[in-house]
């Protein structure tokens, strides 16, 4: 890879980051604020916060916002910290959404509805109308909805452009040797982590690996580890937000994190202690788009259907971690 290619592939990864951001606030612009309103009235309910969380994240694509609203209304007590557990795990789910939109560039066949289902077919499409509105409209609403558009289309030619940019590395043995490397689970756990917590967004690392995934030089027993790391890196937003807030504030930060260091470490467990046998064939198997984004959800899934019984107890460790300040004693003198 020549230094322009490199620049090339940076560039279309701050065009991606960019649409993402773009995409995100337009959205919740357009939402007038109803998406925090709609989150502080329904998370008394587990089973309906995790819904919450998980639709509020799909719809801005950033489980990392969603998270740091919640330690937010926590900080401000407009939401209790048995409450922000459901919303916090219902995040997790919704940010498998993005992987989902991102599998689709790796759609193959020739015929033309296919095609057109492809985001880098139809995102063009988007862009223009988008384009149109924003030069041609003055209302606000439809401006958001053009912002949207646009916001779209940049995220997918962002992607597009690494893509296109790192698939000759699959022809580079020096790099091939260095994702093999991740087949190792706690150097793939660790790649993944720092991925994330240097970019502060799992789609967008998510997108990384996707991308990287079409050159076919990472295989399934590389892709795992560094898509459980990626969970993990993403809580750094939330940590950060939580720096100079209230105690349940940084609680609820640490039930983010608690949460996905937990749920990785079982799934990490479980999957190896199952495959000792050699039971997964597929782990040697390139991975796909669409093979990504069905471990990312499949991960997820599991780990919030695993501990939401046990919210409570995520609880109660983020409390001994952070423990109420000592109160000063009242001397009473007779």
């Amino acid at each position: 890879m020549s230094f322009f290619d490199f620049l090339t592939m940076i560039g279309g990864l701050a065009l991606f980051l960019y649409g993402m951001n773009l995409l995100g606030e337009s959205l919740s612009e357009l939402s007038g604020g109803r998406l925090e309103r709609i989150l502080e009235k329904l998370t008394s309910n587990p089973l309906k916060a995790v819904l919450m969380g998980a639709g509020v994240t799909a719809v801005i694509q950033s489980s990392s916002a969603t998270t740091v609203m919640v330690v937010g209304f926590v900080n401000s007590g407009i939401m209790c910290l048995q409450q922000a557990v459901g919303v916090i795990m219902g995040a997790n789910i919704g940010t498998t959404v993005t992987s989902w939109i991102l599998g689709l560039t790796g759609i193959d066949s020739d015929s033309f509805f296919v095609q057109l289902l492809k985001p880098t077919s139809f995102s063009p499409i988007l862009a223009i109308i988008g384009v149109a509105i924003l030069l041609f409209s003055s209302k606000d609403k439809q401006r958001n909805i053009a912002t949207v558009l646009v916001g779209f289309a940049v995220l997918m030619f962002g992607m597009d452009t690494m893509s296109s940019t790192v698939r000759p590395l699959a022809d580079i043995p020096e790099f091939t040797n260095i994702l093999t490397r991740f087949s190792n689970p706690f150097f793939g756990v660790a790649a993944g982590l720092v991925l994330t917590a240097v970019i502060q967004s799992s789609s967008a690392s998510m997108g990384i690996l996707q991308a990287l995934c079409m050159t076919g030089v990472i295989s399934y027993s590389a892709a795992i580890p560094i898509i459980m790391g990626q969970n993990i890196g993403t809580c750094v937003t939330a940590m950060l937000s939580a720096i100079g807030a209230s105690q349940n504030a940084k609680r609820a930060a640490l039930v983010h994190l608690y949460f996905n260091m937990i749920g990785t470490a079982l799934f990490m467990v479980v999957f190896y202690a199952a495959n000792t046998q050699g039971t997964y064939l597929f782990l040697q198997e390139a991975a796909t788009p669409f093979g990504i984004a069905a471990i990312h959800s499949i991960f997820n899934i599991s780990t919030t259907i695993c501990l939401m019984p046990f919210s409570k107890f995520l609880v109660k460790l983020a409390c001994l971690t952070i423990k109420e300040k000592n109160k000063p004693e009242v001397l009473i003198y007779s």
